[in-house]
């Protein structure tokens, strides 16, 4: 319970910080993800051993410096995209952390992340649909079942960044990233399901939108 109190502080504190930030935009915004994914690089490369481990990282760092500033460039939508996936990822870690708890049942992937339930996973990923039509329907006349089946789509993008990290953890012993975050462990603790959402958010953002406008790509259907 004590670790859910500062889960809960921890939050608290930090979310409203990103979605300040993503609203002021610019160079504030850059210069705050430029933070993170210097802290996710340090966390990865004390995590792991070996030259192409280490280039991963380097990768891996970069989509979390890029892809939140491309999504946020757009200037007409940019900001909605990054509420957006803050509600998505957020919620799908809320629901699926009560849900699993509340009603248990079998296992997600155990070898992998003993704790998660498929309980939990549906459960996150029902959550993110709905918040994300409710959020959206407050900026203007969306698709529905587009942003819902995107909701969706990025939900499970999410969790599958979540057991993604929690492998690369058990390939070298490790419960968590660091202990830079109370309550959560790391930076990529906390940021491992937005990581995998906003990639593939701007890979569908840019295919459809291009460099001059990803997030109405993204939310435009």
């Amino acid at each position: 319970m004590s670790n859910l109190v500062l889960r809960i502080l921890s939050a608290a504190v930090l979310a409203p910080v990103a979605i300040c930030v993503a609203y002021l935009g610019g160079s504030s915004f850059a210069v705050f993800w430029a933070i993170a994914a210097i802290a996710v690089l340090w966390e990865w490369t004390k995590l792991v051993t070996g030259p192409g481990w280490t280039v991963a990282g380097v990768g891996y760092a970069g989509v979390m410096l890029a892809a939140p500033i491309i999504l946020r460039s757009d200037a007409q939508l940019g900001f909605l995209a990054m509420l957006l996936l803050f509600a998505i990822v957020w919620t799908t870690d809320i629901f699926g952390y009560f849900a699993g708890r509340a009603f248990g049942g079998p296992k997600l992937m155990p070898a992998v992340s003993p704790k998660k339930t498929w309980s939990g996973a549906i459960a996150g990923a029902l959550g993110a649909m709905i918040v994300a039509v409710l959020l959206a329907n407050q900026f203007g006349s969306f698709n529905r079942v587009a942003i819902a089946s995107l909701a969706l789509l990025l939900s499970v993008m999410s969790q599958l960044g979540d057991l993604l990290e929690s492998w690369v953890k058990r390939q070298f012993g490790a419960k968590d990233a660091s202990h830079l975050i109370p309550g959560h462990g790391g930076v990529m603790d906390r940021l491992d399901g937005f990581w995998a959402a906003a990639l593939v958010a701007c890979l569908i953002g840019l295919l459809r939108g291009g460099i001059d406008a990803p997030a109405r790509g993204l939310l435009e259907w």
